[in-house]
């Protein structure tokens, strides 16, 4: 929503000053140009990406228009099924997670928070970790490495999209000035003309410019800027599940390790730890 919104503002504060300046409308029209534009940056997109890049890209793309789903109301969740296992493997043992981790779709433990289980990235990385503490067989510092190296290799996998919109913003004025040079060639070989309909092919020309400027940073290069914000939102999750996994290998109890967890996150997201301890009790009642 917000995306259309500042579309808008940035469609509306443009061609509202240029209509009010006495511009006319009608001229910035030129569909060739846009043609010519985008044409040339779709090209070059495939031409400088991977099928694995592209199809990122394309699956990455309709997310800019919704909103985020990492909320408070999530991370409590995140952090109740934490509190919830740990509190388990300290009641039961360690092997009693054995058919929780293997099959959490089918676990009444997991089953509770469904808007973790919709998260399949967050549930695999939470449950590999669980299955390494019920091996037994590495520390807490070999777990946190390998952990350390997972969410850098998530990280520079989820970049791919915004670097590739990147890209594409920083070539868009290019492909402007490109267009420009297009018209003004046209307009060199049609110098016979009236002076008139000469000035009509010249502003033809520089509405490609234009375009080019507008369209790489009005419009594309914010998705850049959105898409990480919303890898780095998403990072979050991981970071709160690898801090409170460590502090239970380190002897911490459930409560004190959840609390681990919740010290990583956004002030903006974050639960007081009043708020955490209510939805941990309201959870264990249901």
């Amino acid at each position: 929503m917000l995306v259309i919104i500042g579309y808008v503002i940035v469609i509306g504060s443009v061609f509202g000053g240029f209509a009010l300046t006495g511009g006319h409308l009608a001229s910035l029209f030129q569909p060739l140009e846009l043609l010519m534009i985008g044409g040339a940056a779709v090209g070059a997109f495939f031409v400088g990406n991977n099928g694995k890049a592209i199809k990122a890209t394309m699956t990455a793309l309709p997310t800019v228009l919704k909103g985020s789903r990492h909320t408070k109301a999530l991370y409590m969740e995140l952090m109740s099924l934490l509190f919830d296992v740990l509190s388990k493997v300290r009641k039961e043992g360690l092997m009693s997670i054995e058919s929780d981790i293997d099959s959490p779709d089918e676990s009444p433990l997991f089953s509770k928070y469904p808007g973790v289980l919709a998260d399949h990235h967050i549930v695999e990385f939470m449950t590999d970790y669980l299955r390494l503490m019920v091996s037994g067989n590495m520390d807490a510092f070999q777990i946190e490495n390998l952990m350390d190296n997972e969410i850098e290799t998530h990280h520079h996998e989820g970049a791919v999209p915004a670097h590739v919109i990147a890209k594409i913003g920083d070539g868009l004025p290019a492909f402007g000035i490109v267009a420009a040079v297009m018209g003004v060639v046209h307009t060199m070989e049609s110098v016979g003309i009236p002076p008139a309909e000469l000035g009509i092919l010249i502003a033809k020309a520089l509405v490609g410019t234009f375009l080019g400027i507008l369209l790489a940073y009005g419009f594309v290069t914010p998705l850049s800027s959105l898409l990480e914000q919303k890898l780095e939102e998403e990072a979050k999750m991981f970071q709160c599940v690898k801090v409170t996994l460590l502090a239970s290998l380190n002897g911490y109890a459930p409560a004190l390790a959840v609390e681990f967890g919740r010290k990583v996150l956004y002030s903006t997201e974050r639960p007081t730890f009043a708020e955490l301890e209510e939805h941990i009790k309201k959870s264990k009642a249901k």
